[in-house]
């Protein structure tokens, strides 16, 4: 990977509390997030244990991405962890605790428009360490099946997002797509009000298993057989645009800013996790000195064995 430069991080202006059902139990949670020292990164910690615990946000404790993003393990750690960190990401704050006393933030109504509305309304300080911003020196292509993400390098000193979703001519949510260049502003208004969206017969399925048992079609965005049921979508291409909402929460695991173009079809969770790891990889691959010579032997051990498990073309 290759530095582009760097910038002042951000934190919040000041503590923001939000309560509400969590997506999956229904529990009322509150979740406050709190300004956080230079370096610090996101930090969840959940204060409703006898121990508090203390979950960085990193791909490192990443243990599922089935339907949702969970770190650390469960009922300790914390899950669906994607909507507060995209809010975070999409609008600009690099260094923040995130108190919840619940093992998943408020589900709210499925987006991260509340998260994001509350940072626009308090701001966000400059301090006064800097954050390198980084780029691939080469596209890294990821596949599993019909589903894809790839990473570009930067042509402009920017990030954007770009997504082709598509589950066929049978399937009751039409082919669409969206591309969207990420600043706290188009964040804010673009991609934030999205909400998460699924089949009829998934929502069926969750409730059979007792999941989101308190949610009806008039909370989420349900498709059934004829289309959206009960609800009305804030944008035509809501779905895509959702999709690129998750991805900026799951990349904000790479806990490092990135310019470029992220492109991808038919991708969630799991293709997300991994386009982050394989960017760790390429971030720890051993660096040549101008003699040529590898500057160690332990970052050759290293970023091979991180290497094995990425395909990197």
């Amino acid at each position: 990977m290759r530095k582009l430069g760097v910038r002042p991080q951000r934190t919040l202006r000041q503590d923001i509390t939000i309560e509400g059902p969590g997506l999956l139990s229904g529990r009322h949670v509150r979740l406050r997030m709190k300004p956080a020292p230079v370096n610090t990164g996101h930090v969840f910690i959940r204060t409703d244990l006898a121990t508090p615990s203390i979950i960085p946000a990193r791909a490192s404790l990443i243990t599922d991405t089935h339907r949702r993003t969970t770190l650390g393990l469960l009922p300790h750690g914390v899950t669906l962890v994607e909507h507060v960190l995209s809010a975070l990401h999409g609008m600009g704050v690099d260094n923040c605790y995130i108190e919840l006393d619940a093992p998943e933030p408020p589900g709210l109504d499925g987006s991260s428009w509340s998260f994001a509305e509350a940072i626009h309304r308090i701001g966000t300080v400059p301090q006064r360490a800097r954050r390198s911003v980084w780029t691939v020196t080469e596209p890294v292509t990821l596949h599993a099946g019909p589903a894809s993400i790839a990473f570009h390098p930067a042509e402009r000193h920017e990030l954007r997002i770009s997504y082709l979703l598509d589950y066929g001519p049978a399937s009751p949510i039409p082919k669409q797509r969206h591309s969207e260049t990420i600043t706290p502003e188009s964040y804010l208004r673009n991609i934030a009000p999205c909400r998460t969206f699924l089949l009829e017969s998934e929502a069926l399925d969750l409730h059979r298993a007792g999941v989101g048992l308190h949610l009806t079609p008039t909370d989420l965005l349900v498709f059934g057989k004829k289309g959206i049921i009960d609800n009305v979508p804030r944008f035509p291409n809501e779905p895509a645009r959702h999709k690129i909402l998750d991805i900026l929460g799951d990349i904000a695991l790479f806990g490092r800013e990135i310019r470029g173009h992220i492109i991808a079809c038919r991708s969630g969770h799991p293709l997300n996790a991994e386009l982050v790891r394989c960017l760790l990889v390429r971030l720890a691959r051993p660096r040549r000195t101008k003699s040529g010579d590898a500057l160690t032997r332990m970052e050759q051990i290293s970023a091979s064995a991180a290497a094995s498990r990425c395909p990197l073309n």
